[in-house]
């Protein structure tokens, strides 16, 4: 070393002992991991910064703070604790005559008409919901009956015992092949790849998928902090996964369509992305995302998109085939990975199956568990259960293969017409709009003049079962083939409504209008998911 340099660090270091001598040991010790701690901290604060914005993180340090004065929490939590008993409304005496132990004598076959006793009780459904009971027709007969017989049928098997129950393996293979079809395996363009399973239901289906696209992102790109970004108006479902598998989860608002805003998800695209959301069409308002540019841009930064189509996976490809301007949305947009169909809504089979389809066999691998290292052998499951109820399976075949493409279109046809009917119908009444542009069985409708949620609540006294929709306040209808016979009778309920609202506008006794509208505006969403959490700790 020169000999300049080597004087000039002994100088250095003869000066920083020299200033260090006047401190304290402990100081020096001390100092920086004090130092340590505060940057960790301002890293903290920055980063909740970041992820909720200016306003959310201060009302949180704010309501924080306010819970910390005495008596302040315990007469918030009194207050929520009056919302939940409105929102259980009258519930929990219902509960207190529920069964808690087992009879001390079994009932035998006398256990069938104690079930169809409680079964009266069930409020009238037939018709009045919205969604829930996709199949038209009395429950006792038709389609009904078929899917019951052919449940009933395969109750006992489980796919798990793939040597065993070798016709629910076969049928749920079919399933998947079916479906697949549908959304455009058969195309060139998707790769003649396409694979899955069923599921229990939409929300399992999307969870296979973000586990699947956070696996495979880490696998290709070696994402060890996963993001993912999805529309406000993506299924909660998302957030689930978020929750389960470790995800940083980043909601961004929908544009003036009330579409998927693909410039806005670019702005959040990062290194840590594995995946984008897309939905075909979305649950609150009925609308299709712009897939096709979602694709491009998943292809654009290689990550993966997931189109949800669980609401029109046995709708879209029929109604395409009828003429109607349907967008692409499925396997033949390039950029698609994974597509999630729910074979329970118009797909018309039992409660409880849903396809989960990926681009390649790639991708699926990283949906599957496999353990070599448990004493009660090597094992390998394909989805979440493990143990499956092949009567669903069976069921979900029967309903396929019954309707076949020429039934499938006959109903699409059916509830198509009704929905623009319906569409065209609330257009009339001066009082309300229609949420965006519907392009399926989905209609919203909101109102500038009327309390929409006090509509909501006079409808629930005349035996509907609305959903309650927010950003912006609205209500919605999902139409089925319940609902093609009495349509009409909506329509003439709903304006009737309206008008009792116009004309006497404020909360009935009993309605939910009031939670609902405070939900909205209460700015502070942590204690709204405090109420929700109570709520469901409080059901069962």
């Amino acid at each position: 070393m020169d000999s300049s340099v080597k004087s000039f660090l002994l100088d250095v270091r003869a000066s920083a002992n020299s200033f260090l001598s006047e401190y304290e040991p402990l100081v020096l010790v001390s100092a920086p991991l004090i130092a340590l701690f505060v940057a960790s901290m301002l890293q903290s604060a920055l980063q909740v910064l970041h992820e909720n914005g200016l306003k959310a993180t201060l009302l949180g340090f704010f309501m924080s703070f306010v819970k910390l004065v005495p008596g302040v929490k315990s007469y918030i939590d009194a207050e929520k604790q009056k919302v939940v008993d409105k929102l259980q409304s009258g519930g929990k005496s219902v509960r207190e005559s529920w069964r808690t132990e087992l009879p001390s004598t079994g009932l035998g076959v006398g256990v069938i008409e104690q079930m169809k006793d409680e079964k009266r009780k069930d409020v009238a459904w037939q018709g009045k919901c919205s969604g829930a009971v996709y199949i038209g027709g009395n429950e006792c007969e038709g389609h009904f009956s078929l899917i019951n017989e052919a449940c009933s049928m395969f109750a006992h098997t489980n796919p798990l015992h793939m040597d065993v129950f070798q016709s629910v393996v076969q049928f749920e293979a079919e399933v998947v092949a079916m479906t697949a079809a549908m959304l455009g395996s058969k195309m060139k363009s998707s790769g003649g790849q396409i694979c899955g399973n069923m599921t229990s239901g939409g929300t399992e289906s999307i969870l296979l998928a973000v586990k699947s696209s956070r696996d495979y992102m880490k696998t290709t790109k070696g994402i060890k902090k996963p993001e993912m970004i999805i529309p406000e108006s993506a299924h909660s479902a998302y957030d689930k996964a978020a929750q389960y598998f470790n995800i940083k989860l980043w909601r961004v608002p929908v544009n003036k369509e009330f579409q998927a805003d693909v410039k806005a998800i670019r702005r959040y695209i990062n290194r840590n992305t594995v995946l984008i959301v897309g939905s075909a069409p979305g649950f609150p308002h009925g609308i299709i995302d712009p897939i096709e540019e979602l694709g491009q841009l998943a292809s654009s930064f290689d990550i993966c998109l997931h189109v949800d189509l669980c609401l029109g996976g046995f709708v879209l490809p029929f109604a395409n085939k009828l003429g109607y301007p349907i967008p692409p949305f499925d396997f033949s947009v390039k950029g698609v990975t994974s597509i999630s169909a729910d074979v329970h809504k118009y797909g018309l089979a039992p409660k409880g199956t849903s396809v989960v389809l990926y681009r390649n066999h790639d991708l699926r691998k990283h949906q599957f568990v496999a353990v070599t290292e448990w004493s009660g052998g090597l094992y390998v499951s394909p989805t979440i259960a493990g143990s499956r109820p092949g009567g669903l399976i069976a069921g979900a075949w029967a309903s396929m293969m019954s309707l076949g493409e020429e039934g499938y279109l006959e109903n699409t046809k059916k509830i198509m017409e009704v929905s623009k009917r319906l569409q065209k119908g609330i257009e009339e009444i001066p009082e309300l709009f229609v949420i965006g542009r519907p392009d399926m069985t989905v209609v919203a409708l909101g109102s500038n003049v009327v309390d929409i949620f006090e509509v909501n609540d006079i409808m629930s006294s005349k035996g509907w079962h609305l959903n309650a929709l927010q950003r912006p306040n609205s209500i919605h209808i999902c139409v089925t083939l319940q609902h093609v016979p009495i349509i009409d009778d909506f329509l003439r309920d709903l304006t009737e409504s309206v008008k009792t609202v116009k004309e006497n506008p404020g909360p009935i006794s009993g309605g939910l209008a009031p939670i609902y509208g405070a939900a909205g505006r209460m700015p502070d969403r942590g204690t709204v998911q405090e109420l929700l959490v109570n709520y469901m700790d409080g059901t069962c």
